[in-house]
């Protein structure tokens, strides 16, 4: 499979929260890559300034929208019950750091229609989703605006279903990624039939003829060879990003990613309410049995996450990772990008 769709096999993922940032897809650029924005928990207006500061450094980028889940949005009578409990049980982690527990607060993640709007106002080269699919409309209208649409799945199914709106690509995220799942179909929200990104890769280029971009424990070049060789036009990466220099994740977060303490990754549900993967800490273990309800939980968990981070109290705090994280080196990303990039 070509990857002339992105002039490049190495694609820097999306990674909200801060750890994207207009100096890391620069950097990715100078080693070879193509590198995405994050809108996620942006403003819309945060969004245009962040495209506005990456076309001000002439450097090519995409841009992530998260797409709201409306059924979290309003949730049933027992579900807002199991959050209530919920931010009862934090209220002793909120104790801890003298910061007091919000109430529940269920949004649309910032005004999804004038994210959507703003992009085909002022389109960028690649906008591309996660979380559920935008609709046909939302497809089209971007790519009349000029933009390479691509949506987010981590099943077969979930790639028939996305392939039926006429994107241009889908990144086929597998079970040992870092951060959060992009499934959307109830089927898809558990671990991948197969055992391996590459085995994920074969099924969905047999099911879907669409440009594939992997992700999901692409830790060095042989693992991006090997997806290649399974049919990718493309490998997304995001852990291996997370310590360089450029990124704009938390110091306690690139820190605990060499910490040796730290053995084993879990997906678990106790900081948004939506399943991520996440170097198990005491957090993770304290609250295994967390309910689902996103981005509710991310709301209630935001004080307490913000001040662990203030602490450099690794043990509190959401520390993302893949599988592969053990390969994650500190340096610059555009050195990173090389290494992956000199086994092709």
């Amino acid at each position: 499979m070509s990857h002339s769709l992105f002039d490049t096999p190495f694609i820097a993922a999306p990674m909200a929260g801060g750890t994207s940032t207009p100096a890391l897809v620069q950097a990715v650029q100078a080693g070879g890559g193509l590198g995405f924005l994050a809108a996620g928990y942006k403003s819309p207006e945060a969004m245009t300034a962040e495209i506005a500061a990456a076309r001000a450094m002439g450097i090519r980028f995409g841009m992530n929208v998260f797409v709201p889940d409306m059924a979290q949005l309003s949730p049933s009578a027992a579900a807002r019950a199991s959050l209530e409990a919920y931010r009862r049980e934090l209220e002793a982690e909120g104790a801890r750091f003298g910061v007091a527990v919000p109430a529940l607060r269920f949004d649309d993640d910032d005004a999804w229609q004038h994210k959507i709007d703003a992009l085909i106002a002022d389109p960028v080269e690649f906008v591309s989703f996660v979380f559920g699919l935008p609709g046909r409309s939302v497809v089209k209208a971007l790519q009349k605006a000029g933009t390479t649409v691509i949506s987010s799945v981590t099943s077969v199914p979930e790639a028939l279903a996305a392939a039926e709106e006429g994107p241009d690509a889908l990144a086929v995220q597998h079970s040992s990624a870092g951060a959060h799942t992009a499934a959307f179909l109830a089927a898809g929200a558990g671990e991948n039939a197969s055992s391996t990104t590459a085995g994920l890769i074969a099924q969905v280029r047999a099911a879907v003829d669409l440009p594939l971009v992997a992700a999901g424990a692409i830790s060095d070049g042989s693992a991006l060879r090997e997806v290649l060789a399974a049919g990718a036009a493309a490998a997304q990466v995001g852990t291996a990003l997370v310590r360089t220099e450029e990124s704009g994740a938390r110091q306690t977060h690139k820190d605990a990613l060499g910490d040796p303490r730290f053995t084993e990754t879990a997906r678990t549900r106790a900081f948004t309410g939506r399943f991520a993967r996440s170097l198990v800490n005491e957090f993770v273990r304290d609250h295994a049995d967390a309910p689902e309800g996103y981005p509710a939980i991310h709301h209630l968990t935001a004080p307490i996450r913000a001040a662990a981070s203030a602490a450099g109290d690794p043990d509190r705090l959401n520390l993302w990772a893949g599988t592969g994280w053990r390969s994650a080196k500190e340096g610059s990303a555009a050195d990173v990008v090389r290494d992956f990039l000199s086994v092709l």
